[in-house]
């Protein structure tokens, strides 16, 4: 089954993202439906977007769920066959999306799809091993970054006792457990190189809120590295990882 405007939802999760989701959501066809999940529970917030989107739907958390949780929300409340989830800070270029729908019809056996990052520096994937790879044609990778990756929904709803987003991770990692455990299934990942994207990369968050932000990320990050290891790995790899 290729991906089309009809069966794909774009699942956004938001805290006091204001600054930056407008400029998300222009980028995208607005003949595709979108669904905010907002951590913060800003009731204005969801009143004003919903008043100047038709396409868009807002669902209020009444306290922060993070990343994990706040996915699986999204992936909860659509019924489409797939789910985009996208970061408030990622812009889609110009037929990003028309170029993903194209290279869905050639391929059949994915689990998840990406764009890649216009920051070649830092590339939103990682391979399995240093290969070779045509630039200009979809390749499989061993994960994807988690602010814009495509999830078949319809292919993954059939994997016995399948969850989607590990919710112990509140923020980071959470993308690499989940493409972890589908690859352990066989599950495909792709990147589609000609379809690109801008992440603006750690300003998903208003400014302001900038200090009291940046000691939660080096909390999560120190928690979400430890658990990751200790899942996949043990707990005695798990310690000397965060040591």
């Amino acid at each position: 089954m290729s991906i089309t405007r009809q069966n794909l939802s774009i699942i956004i999760v938001s805290y006091k993202s204001e600054h930056v989701i407008e400029n998300c959501i222009n980028s995208v066809d607005n003949q595709i439906k979108i669904i905010i999940i907002e951590n913060s529970n800003n009731e204005e917030f969801k009143k004003n977007i919903e008043k100047k989107y038709s396409n868009v739907k807002c669902i209020l958390s009444p306290e922060n769920l993070g990343m994990g949780a706040g996915n699986n929300l999204g992936i909860k409340n659509i019924k489409s066959d797939f789910a985009f989830i996208l970061n408030p800070d990622v812009n889609l270029e110009k037929d990003s999306l028309d170029i993903i729908f194209d290279a869905s019809k050639n391929i059949n056996d994915f689990g998840i799809l990406a764009p890649i990052s216009t920051k070649e520096k830092y590339p939103n994937y990682q391979l399995e091993k240093k290969t070779e790879f045509d630039p200009n044609k979809p390749f499989r990778v061993k994960s994807v970054d988690g602010f814009a990756m495509i999830l078949n929904l319809n292919r993954l709803r059939k994997i016995e006792n399948f969850e989607f987003f590990d919710e112990n991770f509140f923020m980071y990692l959470e993308n690499d457990d989940l493409c972890k455990r589908l690859t352990q299934k066989n599950e495909n990942i792709y990147i589609i190189p000609k379809s690109k994207i801008n992440h603006l990369g750690g300003e998903a968050v208003n400014p302001k809120y900038e200090k009291e932000i940046e000691y939660s990320r080096n909390w999560h990050w120190m928690w979400s590295k430890f658990y990751f290891n200790k899942k996949h790995y043990g707990y005695l790899i798990a310690t000397t990882k965060v040591l």
